[in-house]
C-alpha cells in the first residue's frame, strides 16, 4: 500500500451496517461509499455485520462493491463477530433485525429484538468510539434503540437516534403529490412518536411552496378532512401498503431514508427547515414522558440535534401525540421487563 493509500485509509470514516446481507443494506451500501451521505471527498471503510448463515450472501455483497471500483471505499470488512464490526466505529447503522413472521404477536418480537439490541449496545459501549453516532433502523425501531442506548451506558444518548425519516418522507410526498408540486417543494412535516400504525404526521407546521411563495399546508391542499383523515392513515399504513403490493418490504424508499437521515446529521439540516428524528425524550419537551425514543421535529448543526421548541399544539394533535407516546412507553415495559435494562 503506498503512503497516500495509508494516509487515506487511516483518515477514512469507519460505518458499520449491520443486516448487511438484507436488502436494504443492498440498496445503501452504494451511496454510503460513493459519498452522496458523508461527503465527496470523505474516504469510508465499511464495516458489515451479518448472521453466520449470511456470511456466503454477504461475500458476494463484498465483491459487488469491489466491482464498483469506487475511489472513496477504502476498506471493506465482512464479518459475524461483534467484536470484529463495533471496533472503533464513527458510525454505526443498526438495520439488522428479527422480522415479524406470521402469527407472531408484537410482544414476541420485543423479546427477540430486544436481545439483539442490547447485545449490540453493549459492543457499542465495549468497542465503538464514544463519539459515534447511532441510526437504529430496524423494527420496532424507537423501542430497539432505547434499549441499545440504555445498554451502552459509556455513550451520550444524543448520540442515538431512530429512522422515522421514511414516514417524514412520505409525509411530504404525500403532500407534494396532492400538491402537484415536487416534494423538495413541501417542508417542515412533522412525524411525532412511534414508527408504526400510531405515528402522527402532523402538517400543522408545514408550508408548500406554490409558484414561488411559501403556503401554509392546509391553504395549499384546501382539503382539511383529507389531511385530518386519509392523509394521515396512508402515511402510518405505507409501510404495509407495501409489502402487500410487493410481497417484500420498503428497502429502496428505506435506504434512500437512511442516507437522508445521516447525511443531514452530519452536514446540518438547511435553513428554516426541520426534520423528523426518533430521539431520547428527557420529558421536558411538548409534554412527551422521559425515557423515550420519541420521533420529533429537529434542527441540525455540527452533528448535533436540537428539538424545534415553541411550535404551537392543538388539541387534534396533542391527542394523537400522546396516543403515540402511550404505545411507545408500553413498548418501554414489556422490554425493560424482559431483560431488565
Amino acid at each position: 500500500m503506498s503512503i497516500c493509500n495509508s494516509i487515506l485509509s487511516a483518515l477514512a470514516l469507519r460505518v458499520l451496517v449491520t443486516g448487511a446481507a438484507g436488502q436494504i443494506a443492498y440498496s445503501l451500501l452504494y451511496s454510503i461509499a460513493k459519498g452522496d451521505v458523508f461527503g465527496k471527498d470523505q474516504p469510508i471503510a465499511l464495516l458489515l455485520l451479518d448472521i453466520t448463515p449470511m456470511m456466503p450472501v454477504l461475500e458476494g455483497v463484498v465483491m459487488e462493491m469491489q466491482d464498483c471500483a469506487l475511489p472513496l471505499l477504502k476498506e471493506i470488512i465482512a464479518t459475524d463477530k461483534e467484536e470484529v464490526a463495533f471496533k472503533d466505529l464513527d458510525v454505526a447503522i443498526l438495520v439488522g433485525s428479527m422480522p415479524r413472521r406470521d402469527g407472531m404477536e408484537r410482544k414476541d418480537l420485543l423479546k427477540a429484538n430486544v436481545a439483539i439490541f442490547k447485545s449490540q449496545g453493549a459492543a457499542l459501549d465495549k468497542y465503538a468510539k464514544k463519539t459515534v453516532k447511532v441510526l437504529v433502523v430496524g423494527n420496532p425501531a424507537n423501542t430497539n434503540c432505547l434499549i441499545a442506548a440504555k445498554s451502552a451506558p459509556s455513550i451520550p444518548k444524543q448520540n442515538f437516534s431512530c429512522l422515522t425519516r421514511l414516514d417524514h418522507n412520505r409525509a411530504r410526498s404525500q403532500v407534494a403529490m396532492k400538491c402537484g408540486v415536487p416534494a423538495t417543494q413541501v417542508k417542515n412535516v412533522i412525524i411525532w412518536g412511534n414508527h408504526s400504525s400510531t405515528q402522527y404526521p402532523d402538517v400543522h407546521h408545514c408550508v408548500v411552496n406554490m409558484s414561488g411563495s411559501e403556503v401554509p399546508c392546509f391553504d395549499a391542499v384546501k382539503d382539511d378532512a383529507w389531511l385530518k383523515g386519509d392523509f394521515i392513515t396512508t402515511v402510518q399504513q405505507r409501510g404495509a401498503a407495501v409489502i402487500k403490493a410487493r410481497k417484500l418490504s420498503s428497502a429502496m424508499s428505506a435506504a434512500k431514508a437512511i442516507c437522508d437521515h445521516m447525511r443531514e446529521l452530519w452536514s446540518g439540516t438547511p435553513q428554516g427547515e426541520f426534520t423528523s428524528m426518533g430521539i431520547y425524550s428527557t420529558g421536558n419537551s411538548y409534554g412527551v414522558p422521559d425515557d423515550l425514543v420519541y420521533s420529533f421535529p429537529v434542527h441540525i448543526k455540527d452533528k448535533t440535534w436540537n428539538i424545534v421548541d415553541g411550535l404551537a399544539i392543538n388539541d387534534f394533535s396533542r391527542a394523537k401525540m400522546e396516543a403515540t407516546a402511550k404505545e411507545l412507553m408500553e413498548e418501554r415495559d414489556t422490554a425493560v421487563e424482559f431483560l431488565g435494562v
